[in-house]
């Protein structure tokens, strides 16, 4: 590609009309690629099992105006764009225009290992920032995606020469139904954001219905009350025309005051429709006559609907003037119709609907597109090919963000080789949560060794900061905050163990309750290295049952490789005295079920040290991902002893092995640790051959055992995996007894490794108030269950 652009592309951008038809013609080709890549998807590829491939013709239709502006006019190299997620196949369209997609990839949409029907990161690589696929969830994280950017470039750590960014979501307007675009509004306004633009794709229509009238009187007062500016871009040029001849304000009146069900209906029937509507109502008024009267059905149709998001010069002007106007982040709210261009456009059930063979032969016939041509990057446009890919070659888009691409990198944060676990005093108890606290403030006091991983270290909460250990960290690494803010306790000279300072160079970002910001937070810190080239190091600390109000956007962290440190305590029943709404057992399936999520349930601080320092360095790894540590906050003895990081980092250990050929054994995971080791105790004196086994992560083994058993199916030689060397000293028809404060399940598949009984003890109901003698006793995971399940498991052998 052409780094720029020959004097036949300067005219261009010189002439404004020249530019604009430029603009219309890419535009026209849009519509067109995206529709034909569906209809190739659906009609034209071979479809072996019969079911609809779908897609969105409808949705794409809707904002090929408003991504002609952005990507051919308005949006820089160092610009991030979350894609609408039903405008996946013009986003591709875009980038086979710019030659950033091969033309063979448009073929693929919706197939295996094709383009992706929602952009995604991973899938389908570096030109995607932000992947969509969750709506709403990608219009929030660009909000999160901007705090990030101006804590790297406010840290130093930016690129050398990288300029910063607008951060851009095109916003489908059915997606402000999500609630956590309004959390992360809020949350937004906290940290006084900058560089941030939403154009809503505002066509009045979901996937089920037409959006009520009053929404967005509503959604506007919204922005405006958390410092945003909204520009509402309604109606395009010829109406403004239109409405500026005689008696034109009744005109637009009468628009202003249409419903949208109706204003869709008379879109859909055209332009002999839209003549009746307005002589029943206005046809005597004589301005009114003069306006659509000279008018043909099709010219009538195509001025009333003539909205702000699909009039190119409308768009292009309104953006260029916000861009002029400075980094307050701004709503466009960008008036469409689903459907623009197409046969069904405005019909409220056409989210779905695709065109038909004969349907999509009309349009080619309109769109001037030969047969076996359908492909051609400039087939159909008036424009002579090289002047549009001059025109193309010299956007400011179009140039490179670094030599690397859109997908940056950046160096290895070394991490110690090793990390060292609480100095305690002889039968002193510690918590899992405790000790966690107690070494990251280690981390923090920024001794040699460790002193380049604490810089990088950036912690984030929502509103249980303290509670969950971060407290010491905060103390001495401050709160990250675009503005420098004293604390005015430690001012005042008011006792408080918090020195909590707000500055520019704060580590930690400190978040309202809202879940899903949180792991929005931890998406964008995670993605640092490839979008801003700084790799930082995020730990986000949560509640462990809460982990579930932020699932969502948990998954879609993970979907797109963001690499983070997850630390949810307290967990489980343990917890005690909090009730049943604070405590937690389906965590464990969800550490072991998600992907790009290694998590771990260490039992004592030892094992935590470990895995604290493992997931600093697997986060890092090409081949890493995120880690999630589950806490606690019981206090339990710690040992004495030396362990094999590999083992702890692999899942599981024999803390004490068992005799070959034992008839028995009890395995352990995470705080229940005490109840296991007095039971295997007791149980040793009638089975002295018997094993102890600790669990570090069911998920690891769980995870280990299936790539396994994957590369045994392939042919002989495959190694084994850690589980099965773990239980292969047992007898063949041995019992193990696992234990655990959380789901059984999370255990009970060992009973598939080789055959052997698994006797799974965990929370499998709802808990309630107590302490934690009552709850274990009530729930079965006190020492006497566990021998009456050894004692059982033997009896049936």
């Amino acid at each position: 590609m052409n780094a720029t652009p020959d004097r036949r592309a300067l005219r261009a951008a010189e002439d404004p009309a020249r530019r604009l038809r430029l603009l219309r013609a890419l535009e026209k080709k849009l519509l067109w690629l995206s529709a034909w890549t569906i209809h190739n998807a659906n009609h034209i590829r071979p479809n072996r099992d019969g079911l609809k491939v779908g897609g969105h013709q409808a949705s794409s239709a809707s904002v090929a105006a408003i991504m002609t502006a952005l990507y051919f006019d308005i949006l820089r190299p160092q610009d991030r764009v979350a894609v609408k997620p039903h405008a996946g196949p013009v986003f591709h369209a875009v980038n086979y225009l710019l030659g950033r997609q091969e033309r063979e990839k448009l073929t693929t949409l919706r197939q295996f290992g094709g383009i992706q029907p929602y952009p995604s990161r991973v899938k389908d690589g570096a030109e995607v920032d932000f992947s969509t696929g969750s709506v709403g969830l990608g219009v929030a994280l660009t909000s999160f995606a901007a705090l990030v950017q101006d804590y790297v470039h406010l840290h130093g750590l930016a690129r050398e020469g990288m300029p910063q960014g607008r951060h851009v979501a095109i916003v489908g307007d059915a997606e402000l139904d999500e609630g956590n675009i309004y959390e992360a509004l809020l949350e937004g306004w906290k940290h006084d954001i900058r560089d941030v633009w939403w154009v809503i794709d505002y066509n009045r229509q979901s996937l089920d219905s037409v959006v009520p009238d009053r929404l967005f009187g509503r959604i506007e007062g919204l922005f405006r009350d958390m410092g945003w500016n909204v520009v509402t871009l309604k109606y395009g040029r010829k109406l403004e025309a239109a409405f500026a001849r005689e008696d034109g304000e009744h005109l637009r009146r009468w628009i202003d005051d249409c419903p949208n069900s109706l204003y869709s209906a008379l879109t859909f029937q055209g332009g002999a429709a839209w003549r009746a509507a307005l002589l029943a109502e206005l046809g005597r008024i004589d301005g009114i006559r003069a306006i659509i009267d000279p008018l043909t059905d099709e010219e009538l149709g195509a001025l009333m609907t003539n909205l702000g998001g699909h009039d190119i010069e409308t768009l292009t002007e309104a953006f260029r003037a916000q861009e002029a106007a400075g980094d307050q982040p701004t709503c466009f709210i960008a008036y469409t119709v689903k459907g623009m261009g197409l046969p069904f456009a405005g019909h409220k059930d056409n989210h779905a609907g695709l065109m038909t063979r004969e349907q999509m032969e009309v349009f080619r016939a309109e769109m001037g597109i030969r047969p076996g041509h359908e492909w051609d990057r400039f087939e159909g446009l008036d424009i002579p090919e090289d002047e549009l890919a001059d025109f193309l070659a010299g956007l400011p888009f179009a140039q490179k963000l670094t030599p690397e691409g859109r997908c940056l990198s950046a160096s290895e944060v070394p991490v110690p080789a090793t990390l060292s676990p609480p100095r305690l005093p002889p039968n002193r108890m510690l918590s899992t949560q405790a000790g966690f606290g107690e070494m990251l403030a280690e981390i923090g006091r920024g001794g040699r060794e460790t002193q380049a991983m604490a810089s990088r270290i950036v912690t984030t909460s929502p509103d249980v900061t303290v509670s969950t250990s971060l407290g010491p960290w905060v103390n001495r690494r401050g709160i990250f905050d675009r503005h420098l803010k004293n604390d005015v306790f430690r001012d005042a000279k008011l006792a408080s163990a918090q020195r909590w300072g707000m500055s520019p160079k704060g580590q930690h970002v400190e978040l309202g309750i809202a879940e899903q910001n949180l792991f929005l937070v931890l998406g964008a810190l995670g993605l640092a290295d490839r979008m801003h080239g700084a790799r930082l190091l995020p730990v986000g600390t949560v509640y462990d049952p809460f982990v579930n109000r932020g699932l969502d956007a948990l998954i879609y962290a993970c979907y797109q490789d963001a690499r983070f440190l997850l630390v949810s305590t307290p967990s489980g029943l343990t917890l005690a005295p909090e009730g049943g709404q604070h405590q937690s057992s389906n965590t464990p399936l969800l550490g072991i079920a998600q992907d790009r999520l290694a998590s771990y349930e260490p039992a004592h601080t030892d094992e935590l040290a470990i895995l604290l320092r493992h997931a600093f360095h697997h986060m890092q790894q090409p081949d890493g991902s995120a880690v999630w540590l589950r806490l606690s906050t019981r206090g339990i003895a710690q040992p004495e002893r030396v362990l094999d990081p590999a083992a702890v980092i692999a899942g599981g250990y024999w803390a004490v092995a068992p005799e070959p050929g034992a008839r028995i054994a009890i395995a352990y995971q995470g705080p229940v640790a005490p109840e296991a080791m007095a039971a295997f105790e007791a149980l040793r004196e009638e089975e002295p051959g018997a094993g102890l086994l600790a669990i570090t992560s069911p998920d690891r083994l769980h995870a280990g055992w299936l790539a396994a058993r994957r590369a045994a199916r392939q042919g002989p030689g495959a190694a084994s995996s850690a589980i099965e060397r773990l239980l292969a000293p047992l007898a063949p028809g041995a019992a193990i007894v696992s234990v655990l404060d959380g789901h059984p399940a999370a255990h009970a598949w060992m009973g598939a490794v080789r055959g052997q009984r698994v006797v799974p003890l965990g929370v499998d109901r709802f808990g309630q108030s107590g302490d934690i003698p009552d709850l274990y006793r009530e729930y079965g995971l006190d020492t006497d269950a566990i021998l009456d399940a050894c004692a059982q498991a033997l009896l049936e052998s």
